[in-house]
C-alpha cells in the first residue's frame, strides 16, 4: 500500500499547519492537542489527542462502551463461564454463534 505524503513548512517559532488530510487522519480539530513518540531507530510518532489517544478511540464508541457495562454486568451477578483452557473457550464461543 502506497503512502500518501503531505508537506508543512515549519515557520518562526517552529509552528506549521497540519494539511487537512493529516488532521483527517488524525482525527483532529481545533483545540485538540498532538502526541509526539519518538522512536530509538529516530521513527516520530503522531498521535492526536482529544482526551485520549486517536488510536485509543474505538474503546470509547457506544458500542464498545454498551458491550463493556453488559460484560461488567454479567460479572457482577455471575453470569460467567470458567473453561479450562483456550481451545475450550473457543469451542464454546463457536456454539454460541
Amino acid at each position: 500500500m502506497a503512502a500518501t505524503t503531505f508537506h508543512a513548512g515549519v515557520r518562526d517559532k517552529g509552528q506549521l499547519t497540519l494539511p487537512a488530510g493529516v488532521r483527517e487522519a488524525l482525527g483532529v480539530s481545533p483545540g485538540d492537542e498532538l502526541e509526539f513518540a519518538i522512536n530509538d531507530d529516530g521513527v516520530v510518532e503522531v498521535h492526536g489527542l482529544r482526551k485520549i489517544r486517536t488510536d485509543q478511540a474505538w474503546f470509547w464508541t457506544e458500542r464498545w462502551q454498551a458491550g463493556e457495562r453488559q460484560a461488567s454486568e454479567d460479572i457482577a451477578v455471575g453470569r460467567t463461564t470458567r473453561h479450562e483452557d483456550v481451545d475450550e473457550m473457543f469451542a464454546h464461543l463457536a456454539e454460541e454463534n
